[in-house]
């Protein structure tokens, strides 16, 4: 007996300046208030800083000054999404990003994602797609962006070594 294909999966709503980020709840492992982090001398402005959380020093990133499409910084009402990293690096299991107030649980259905055509956000690439983005989708008529998260931690890593 086959075991019907998966219809649906959770997932999340990350607003952040400009736009909304859909992600897998299983990447997600805590959702943090926001507090300064500790500077890294010589790191892009999308590079936060360092904020500690359970034993490890994580890099915040502000995906909306790493993508193009805005410059939010974090602040009052600001908070931070600890994703796991799927890059396999033991050095960098965990992300941060700076949100705008808490993920949104979803239901993500095939009948209910749709690839997005429209260019609602600043920034990009040749192919139109802001930096460390895969895709636009429209999620129940929501306008959304599949980040890259490779992509993100790549940046990160690339970032922390020079």
């Amino acid at each position: 007996m086959n075991a019907p294909a998966l219809q649906e999966i959770r997932g999340v709503l990350i607003q952040v300046e400009g736009a909304r980020l859909l992600l897998p709840n299983a990447t997600i492992a805590e959702v943090l208030s926001f507090a300064d982090p500790e500077p890294v001398p010589g790191a892009p402005d999308w590079m936060l800083g360092r904020i500690r959380w359970r034993g490890w020093q994580l890099p915040l990133t502000s995906f909306p000054r790493l993508a193009g499409i805005g410059d939010e910084a974090g602040g009052p009402g600001s908070k931070i999404v600890v994703l796991k990293a799927l890059g396999g690096d033991a050095r960098l299991p965990y992300v941060a990003l700076l949100t705008r107030g808490f993920p949104r649980l979803v239901t993500v259905s095939r009948d209910a994602l749709v690839a997005d055509a429209g260019e609602g956000d600043a920034g990009g690439d040749a192919a139109g797609l802001p930096r460390c983005v895969l895709m636009r989708v429209l999620l129940n008529d929501e306008r959304a962006l599949l980040p890259d998260v490779d992509a993100i931690e790549a940046a990160i890593r690339e970032a922390l070594a020079a």
